[in-house]
């Protein structure tokens, strides 16, 4: 038999009607709020998680600071009393979560979820709120963004990987650096033998820089499978860039190529190892220049960054002091489909690449205790990000 009483939505958008005031006398009601509950909502407030709590009505209730941040909206309290849905409308995946609250009796706990405008990983908690009567009156979720979590987890991934194939190559290099080398002997002999036959001497040339080519590959393989022990100097950033651009003229044609470098004079001197930097950074700009084909521009940009611009550290190197360098080009860029695939060892879109150029770099600021992202697109170019720790591998050496 009817009541004449309304039952709370179950289902789809939750219905907002009836709501301003009951909302308003809730916003309203914390200046009068007791010690104890603004204690309560500072310690809320305070947390390094995210948290956005919202009413049965589908209206923000609570957010902190930590998830505008997380999800790209604006400080939390010009959202109170506003529907969620629009609060969060740049966090669709969000959005879909909090609207299924109200529909499910057991809600997920210690779920993962990737936000697919951003990129970032958030582990997260939904649970309802409820009333002293056991009434549900609203949802609150708990995340922490494990970005930098799902970061180290796949450098990890990475490393196992590498050590697996590094053993395998490291044998097969040995095996092949031999023949190659007596392929190259044996044909400059033939050489001197028959000087007047220049069908033959043309063949030779080719056998012999074939040789020489595939024998430089046999030596980057080598080197990318050799451990690396960092040999940590006090090293001057500017200077090390200069002497990168400088090498790696010499390894591909710079061309009409426009190439500035800031690298402030005050940055702190890096612990690290000077000749594998150089070889990173010289990696890059190769790489820069060959995409550009002797047109375009390359811009090297060093800046100190602290600690609270970069996030709370997820592991016992990140809390300090970083120096952050870009490499950045506006050459066509890299496929989408590429991007993930680009730092794999003997991946490559060039003819005649080894595939273990970023490979070697990963490698390198993997050891360093440092950090690689890359942004690229067709129309801005490629952007290399390397973030080092002031005290680069201070840590291994006990000073």
């Amino acid at each position: 038999m009817a009541t004449g009483k309304r039952r709370p939505p179950t289902g789809g958008r939750p219905r907002l009607g009836r709501a301003r005031v009951g909302v308003s006398a809730r916003v309203g009601s914390l200046a009068r709020a007791t010690p104890s509950d603004r204690f309560f909502r500072d310690v809320v407030a305070s947390m390094r998680n995210g948290v956005v709590a919202i009413t049965r009505d589908g209206r923000i209730a609570f957010m902190n600071d930590v998830a505008c941040r997380t999800l790209g909206c604006r400080p939390p309290r010009a959202d109170l009393g506003r529907p969620f849905f629009e609060v969060l409308r740049d966090s669709p995946d969000v959005v879909r979560l909090l609207a299924g609250a109200f529909d499910l009796t057991t809600l997920p706990n210690r779920a993962e979820l990737r936000l697919k405008r951003s990129g970032k990983v958030i582990g997260y908690t939904l649970s309802h709120v409820r009333d002293h009567r056991g009434r549900v009156t609203g949802a609150a979720l708990f995340f922490k963004d494990l970005t930098r979590v799902e970061q180290l987890e796949e450098r990890e991934r990475l490393r196992d990987r590498l050590a697996a194939l590094g053993e395998m190559a490291a044998a097969i290099a040995h095996e092949v650096k031999n023949p190659l080398a007596g392929i190259e002997v044996m044909a400059g002999l033939l050489k001197r033998q028959v000087p007047d036959s220049a069908d033959a001497q043309g063949i030779l040339n080719d056998i012999i820089k074939e040789a020489k080519m595939a024998n430089a590959i046999v030596l980057e393989v080598l080197e990318f499978v050799r451990p690396i022990r960092l040999q940590v100097e006090r090293v001057v950033l500017g200077e090390l860039l200069q002497s990168a651009i400088a090498m790696a003229e010499t390894k591909a044609p710079r061309g009409d190529v426009d190439v500035s470098c800031d690298a402030p004079a005050d940055l702190p001197l890096l612990r690290a190892d000077p000749y594998q930097l150089r070889q990173l950074f010289t990696n890059l700009i190769t790489n820069a220049f060959e995409a550009l084909g002797g047109r375009g521009r390359v811009a090297i940009t060093a800046a100190l960054v602290q600690p609270d611009d970069e996030g709370p550290p997820v592991d016992g190197h990140g809390a300090g002091p970083t120096v952050r360098v870009e490499v950045a080009d506006n050459g066509p860029g890299v496929p989408p489909e590429l991007i993930d695939k680009i730092f794999n060892p003997f991946f490559t879109t060039k003819p005649q690449g080894s595939g273990l150029g970023l490979a070697i770099v990963r490698k390198i600021v993997d050891a360093h205790d440092g950090r690689i992202d890359v942004e690229s697109d067709a129309t801005s170019g490629t952007r290399f990000r390397i973030t080092l720790p002031v005290d680069t591998g201070a840590h291994l050496f006990g000073s």
